[in-house]
Order: structure tokens, then C-alpha cells, then sequence
């Protein structure tokens, strides 16, 4: 490799979205007057030169580059308008020179072993690497800004880089000392691949007879810095990793994504900041008056008094502030530390809250029509378009009532992204939360008779949007294919069922008629009891709730069918499935609350059938005691035990015949219906205050992990309850006055002194409540 060659072409070093570095590059291509210019970037990106200079096209856009055989993977380059490299191409555009990427191919990068050598899509660190390189980097950077007497590097950056007002000639010399400090400590071998390949691309240009001394390499400093320094082995091209299959275009992007407050590597503090300065050719001061007006019209929009004497004063402050300091002009810090002393009156909160994000900013590019969208991504937009759903890259709430035709689509539209995987909107729970995946969807989904949403748009979405395109070219048709692929994976009437549900609410009909027979199939055989009462609750709720959703093409009558079947299914598989070890008692007593609660409301179902088969449980010495004591909760709750019949059916379940840690599983089931009605009753209570005084006390001391676990459901009017029970069971007093003086007492030795009856009363409930 002749590097003398390559030393003659003119070189000029970057920093990644840098207003400063844009304007002094522009000033030195107007003096070089090159007639190629080779840019840092994916050299298989050339292509959409055209297409990123287009008038059309508005900054922030990235290049997306996206693996083609079917394995997830992908990658950007993002640009701003200030952005060094986009200035380049633009210069070339604008005076007829030739433009072309000269770094690695999108599918070498694509190729190269994230956990080892990660990389960020613009040749800086990515997220994943961040953590590995900042261990060897932060420490130097921030530790040299601290020396010199500033807070961070980018405070640092800001002073002496951005702020004065740079020749070309005397900013390159001082940027390759900088990138010169860095390159002198470790420095991974990703890099240095990327140095060999990007000087071999240079020498084929020169090769080809453009003479070196018409080129300019517009490349990151620490590239520049090497190869100033010849610090480039050849060989090590040989280490980059084959490509693998992709393809590469420009999508948009946005100001939010290019800061380094969400992980970008290689962004900066405030993009829209930098943007303004970047349109006052630099001049931060011009641009910090900007801000500041801005600032107040927000502060004013919020109902905060904000006048232009208010502004001024903020301004002069960050002016002073900046000339004590030594510097050129006002930096972030200084317009943050004037905002908060003028405009929030010494109150930092609003400037956290929604003033800063203003200066992070929320523009979202354009790209030009020509290059062109994918199938799925043409139907989003037209969705999102059409239906008037946030498409800006900040957070909007809103509400679907799912009344009419037109809001149940944009439901159902909102669905399929969720279900396949593109980061757009999430269904909001309570507040500003979002729900879990099973409050998303599911049953839940379909019992809904509004949504509330929280949507947003970002770089990712039509990120995940190119991806998915390999799944199918329509979003029901990307949507089916995942369905399709989990119901292949369903090994239970439960998961098919799942699957069902989630192909209703998406409206996926091909996927619906499949999902019904995989049903059908598993139920016949599912000897699982949870499994087949999570199917025939969402097959009741299918029945009862799906009017607002298209429907499978087998009708109705195919579902309400296979309801029937699977509730009688389930039904047989109750008592032996009762019968089992500890470690599955919850799950099988969910299942028994599932089908109590579709017996009593899906008229399909067999709720007479479902009656004897809890009558069985509740008489069973067989199955577990808590699912025995669940049942019978469950039949006196439904009204189809009286009273009498309950306290009866108590007192034989914690006489002195039966073992005390039987007795206590059994009212840890019995009490998980609804505490409070069963408390409430005087005979319940009476059994229950007999079975505790009877136990011995070593044999109470092991019970009393279970009884604790029993009782633990009571909450503080059940107790309550309880004690005024206890009082009356024993007859410790008055009902009327000395019960209520009792339980608005709080003091226990109080309590105890006034009867020493009902201190024992109280002594033996103390460990259980």
C-alpha cells in the first residue's frame, strides 16, 4: 500500500455532527476545490448519493442498511443538516464534483460479531460497544476537561471547539491533536480494519487516474490521524467478516434519536440547539437568543409569566457567564444555568420537566419520494395518515372508542403492530404507563370497550418496518405469518386458544379458521385442566364479545360449537386434575375460578354440569383440601349452598377428625372466594374459632405457615369483621357499645386490660392476622 500516494490526496478530519466542523469543511472544500470527494460510510450506500441530496430530502435522515436473509439484523448512518459528511455531498452536488462512501459495505458491517467488535452505524462506537470503549476513552476525555476547568467533555467540546471561530487552517491541525491524544491508547482492531479498507478505497480512486492532489477524504479524525500518522497495516483488511445478504436505503429520522440522552453513540447534547447555530453560521450567541425566545413562548403557552425583559435579562446572563468563563460564546451550560437564574426565577423544575426538550427538539426529515417505501411501510403512513394517529417522534395519548367501524380498524391496525413487533404505540394501562402483553391483548383486548393508547413514531418503526418485509408485503399478511408460526409452537388448547384470541383482535381471519381446528385437536387429547379453562373462557369471551370484530369465515355457530366442546371437556378432566401435589395447586384452582365463572356466564356453557362436578370436589376426601375448599366458596358464592348448609359443611372440615394442615389448606381454599361474605358469617366463624382452639399448640406451631397463607387474603374490613365475630362467638361483652369501644381501640395492652378474656381472643389470632 503506497501511502505517499494516499498522504498527497488532501484530508480532512470530522467530528460527527458537528455545526463547527461543517462550517470550516465547507470554507476548505471552497478553497480545495476538489474533483472527487470520498466520504466515511458505507461504500455500497453510493448509490443513494442522488437521493440524499435531493431537494426533496430534509435532514435528519438516515441510511438504513437490513439484512435479506431472514435473519434480524440491521443498522443506520444517521445524518443531520449539520452534519460533516452531509455537507460534503451536498458541496459535491452543488459544484459538480463526484461523491462517493468509502467505509466498509453495510453487509461487512452487518457481518462483524456485535459482542466482539460493535459497531455504531457512522463508524463510532455503537450502544452495545459504548460500554467496552467508554471504560477506555471517557476516563481521558473527562478527565482532561476536568483539568482545564470544565464539567464534562462536551462543555470542553462546546468551549473550544464549536464556539470560536475556527480557520480551516487552524482548526485541522488542532482536531488531529485531539484525535492524536485518543489514538495513542487503546484503540480496537474494528478501527483499524476500517483504516486499511478506507485507504485501499482511496488508492483504487487514484488508481483509476484521478490525480490524489483533486481528491478530499472527508473521515472521522481518528482515520485521518492514522493515516497522517501511517499507522495503517494492509493486512488487517483480510479480518473484516464476508457480507452478508442485505440491502441499504434512506428512511427518516428525527432529533430525539441523534442525542446522546438515548444512547447514541456518537450524538450530542441537543441537536436542535447545534441546528440553530448550524443556520446562524455559527454564531452561538444568535443561536442561544433563539432558544431563549423559545423558551419563554413555552413557558408563556404553560401560563408562566415570560416577557422579552425576562429574555434580554436571561441573555445577558449567559453572555457573562460565558466571558468569565473564557469563552468564545454561551454553551448549553451557560443557557441552561441563565434559564433556570431568569426565566424559571431560580426553579429548575420546568427546564427538566419541558424546557430541554425543546432543545433536543422533535424535527423529523424528510426523505424524497423518489427513493421510494416498501409495501408495509406505505401502508403505515397511509394508516396512520388516514386515521390521523400521532406521527412525530414525542409521545401522544389518545383514546379509541370501539363503538363504530372506524376506530375499531385503527384498533385493529394498532394490534397488528403490536403483534408483530413495530415500536409505535402501546396500550397505556393507568397513567402514563403501558400495559403488559396480557393486559394488551388477550382477553382483556376483547372485553374493551375503549382503548387508550400512547403512540410515537421513531427512526425504529420504519426500521422494523424494512425488516419485517421478508414476513409478507401487507401488514395482515406479516401479521398471519407470525400468528401462523405460534400456533405452530401451541402445544395446548390453552396456546391455541391464545393464538385465537389475538387473531380476532388483529383480524386475521385465514389465521382464525386455523387457530379453531388447532383448538378442536388439542382439546381432545389436553388432559390439562388450566390449559382448557383458559380455552373455554376465551371462546365464551369470543361468543359473548366479538361483535366488534371481524369474524372467522367458519361463522359463528363454528365457535359457540367448540365452546360447548371444550367446557364439557373440561369438566371431565376436573377431579382427576384436583388430585394433585402442592406446587400445582394455584394453577388448577385459577382454572376452577375460570370455570365457575364461565358456567355462570356463557348460557352455552354447562353450568349444571359444572355444579355437580364442584358439589364432587367439595365432598371429594380425595383431591387437595384447597381446591375442596375453593369449591365450596365458589357454590356458596353462586347462592347454591344456604348457610346452614356452608357452616355444616365448615365445621366438618375443621373438626378434630381432620388433620390440622388439612383443615388449613382447606379454609386457605374456602377463604380465596370472597373473604368478606364468608366472614361474615356467624356460623362460619364460630367452626373456624372452634378448629383454632382445638388445635394442639405443637401441632399449631406447624400448621401455622398454612394458616397464615390463608388468612393472609383478609384484608382490613374483613378483619375487622373477624374480631367483632370472635367477640360475639365468646360473648365477651355488650354488642353494642363495649364491641365498638373494643374496635376503635388501637392499643393492645389497652385492649387487653380491659378484658382478659379477649386478650386471649386477641393472643390467638396475633400470629394469624
Amino acid at each position: 500500500m503506497d501511502l505517499d500516494l494516499l498522504l498527497r490526496a488532501h484530508l480532512f478530519p470530522v467530528r460527527h455532527h458537528s455545526p463547527r466542523t461543517t462550517a470550516v469543511l465547507t470554507r476548505w472544500l471552497d478553497h480545495v476545490k476538489p474533483q472527487v470527494v470520498l466520504i466515511e460510510g458505507p461504500c455500497d450506500a453510493s448509490e443513494l448519493v442522488d437521493v440524499l441530496c435531493d431537494a426533496e430530502t430534509k435532514p435528519p435522515i438516515a441510511l438504513l442498511g437490513y439484512r435479506t436473509d431472514d435473519t434480524p439484523g440491521s443498522a443506520l448512518w444517521p445524518f443531520a443538516d449539520y452534519s460533516p459528511e452531509y455537507a460534503a455531498l451536498r458541496w459535491a452536488k452543488s459544484h459538480g464534483a463526484s461523491a462517493r462512501f468509502i467505509d466498509i459495505s453495510v453487509g461487512v458491517s452487518l457481518g462483524v460479531d456485535r459482542h466482539v467488535e460493535a459497531v455504531s452505524l457512522d463508524g463510532e462506537p455503537s450502544e452495545e460497544a459504548d460500554s467496552a470503549c467508554a471504560r477506555l476513552e471517557e476516563p481521558l476525555t473527562e478527565r482532561f476537561a476536568r483539568e482545564r476547568g470544565y464539567r464534562s467533555f462536551e462543555e470542553l467540546w462546546e468551549a473550544m471547539f464549536e464556539a470560536p471561530d475556527w480557520t480551516p487552517e487552524g482548526f485541522r491541525p488542532v482536531l488531529l491533536a485531539w484525535a492524536d491524544v485518543l489514538n495513542a491508547g487503546p484503540r480496537p482492531d474494528y478501527h483499524r480494519w476500517r483504516d486499511a479498507f478506507m485507504a485501499r478505497q482511496v488508492l483504487e480512486v487514484i488508481a483509476s487516474g484521478v490525480p490524489p492532489e483533486r481528491i478530499a477524504v472527508v473521515a472521522g479524525a481518528a482515520h485521518v490521524a492514522a493515516f497522517l500518522a501511517r499507522d495503517v497495516d494492509p493486512t488487517l483488511e483480510a479480518k473484516l467478516p464476508a457480507a452478508v445478504p442485505c440491502a441499504v436505503t434512506v428512511i427518516p429520522y428525527s432529533f430525539p434519536r441523534l442525542s446522546e440522552q438515548l444512547g447514541y453513540g456518537a450524538g450530542n447534547r441537543a441537536p436542535h440547539f447545534y441546528q440553530k447555530a448550524h443556520e446562524a453560521q455559527c454564531d452561538f450567541r444568535r443561536a442561544t437568543l433563539e432558544v431563549l425566545i423559545d423558551f419563554a413562548g413555552h413557558l408563556r403557552m404553560r401560563g408562566f409569566t415570560a416577557s422579552l425583559s425576562d429574555v434580554l435579562e436571561a441573555y445577558r446572563l449567559a453572555v457573562t457567564l460565558a466571558d468569565l468563563r473564557e469563552k468564545s460564546a454561551p454553551g448549553l451550560d451557560e443557557l441552561r444555568e441563565a434559564t433556570v437564574a431568569t426565566l424559571c426565577r431560580g426553579d429548575a423544575t420546568h427546564v427538566d420537566d419541558f424546557l430541554w426538550k425543546s432543545v433536543v427538539g422533535h424535527q423529523v426529515g424528510r426523505v424524497a419520494s423518489r427513493i421510494g417505501r416498501n409495501s408495509l411501510q406505505a401502508e403505515f403512513w397511509r394508516e396512520v395518515e388516514s386515521r390521523r394517529l400521532p406521527s412525530t417522534d414525542s409521545a401522544e395519548t389518545f383514546t379509541l372508542r370501539l363503538n363504530n367501524p372506524v376506530e375499531v380498524g385503527s384498533s385493529i391496525f394498532l394490534h397488528r403492530l403490536r403483534v408483530v413487533g413495530i415500536p409505535y404505540a402501546g396500550l397505556a394501562a393507568t397513567g402514563q404507563q403501558k400495559a403488559t402483553a396480557q393486559e394488551a391483548g388477550g382477553q382483556a383486548a376483547l372485553t374493551r370497550v375503549r382503548e387508550s393508547w400512547q403512540a410515537q413514531w421513531t427512526p425504529s418503526t420504519d426500521v422494523a418496518l424494512v425488516e419485517k418485509i421478508v414476513l409478507g408485503d401487507s401488514l395482515e399478511a406479516v401479521t398471519t405469518r407470525v400468528l401462523q408460526d405460534q400456533l405452530v409452537l401451541a402445544k395446548s388448547t390453552g396456546a391455541a386458544a391464545a393464538v385465537l384470541l389475538e387473531s380476532v383482535i388483529t383480524g386475521c381471519p385465514q389465521t382464525m379458521a386455523s387457530a379453531l381446528r388447532a383448538c378442536d385437536g388439542h382439546a381432545a387429547t389436553d388432559a390439562d385442566l388450566p390449559s382448557l379453562a383458559s380455552a373455554s373462557r376465551a371462546l365464551s369471551g369470543l361468543v359473548a364479545y366479538g361483535t366488534s370484530r371481524p369474524h372467522t369465515p367458519l361463522g359463528d355457530e363454528a365457535v359457540a360449537a367448540l365452546c360447548q366442546k371444550t367446557f364439557a371437556r373440561a369438566l371431565l378432566r376436573v377431579s382427576d386434575s384436583c388430585a394433585c401435589a402442592q406446587e400445582a395447586v394455584p394453577s388448577v384452582m385459577g382454572a376452577l375460578r375460570t370455570l365457575h365463572e364461565v358456567a355462570l356466564a356463557q348460557p352455552l356453557a354447562d353450568k349444571a354440569g359444572w355444579l355437580a362436578a364442584a358439589r364432587g370436589l367439595m365432598s371429594s376426601t380425595i383431591v387437595h383440601p384447597a381446591t375442596s375448599g375453593l369449591a365450596t366458596g365458589l357454590l356458596y358464592l353462586a347462592e347454591e349452598l344456604s348457610e346452614s348448609e356452608v357452616a355444616r359443611e365448615v365445621g366438618l372440615r375443621l373438626s378434630l377428625a381432620v388433620e390440622p394442615e388439612a383443615g388449613a389448606s382447606w379454609l386457605e381454599g374456602f377463604l380465596r372466594v370472597n373473604a368478606l361474605v364468608l366472614v361474615k358469617n356467624r356460623e362460619v366463624v364460630r367452626a373456624l374459632d372452634a378448629f383454632l382452639s382445638s388445635v394442639d399448640p405443637e401441632r399449631f406451631r406447624q400448621t401455622l405457615p398454612v394458616l397464615r397463607r390463608a388468612l393472609g387474603v383478609l384484608g382490613p374490613t374483613e378483619r375487622r369483621y373477624l374480631l367483632e365475630h370472635v367477640v360475639a362467638v365468646r360473648q365477651l361483652g355488650d354488642k353494642g357499645r363495649a364491641v365498638k369501644t373494643i374496635l376503635a381501640e388501637k392499643d393492645t395492652e389497652k385492649l387487653k386490660d380491659m378484658s382478659a378474656e379477649l386478650g386471649k381472643a386477641l393472643a390467638d389470632l396475633d400470629d394469624l392476622l
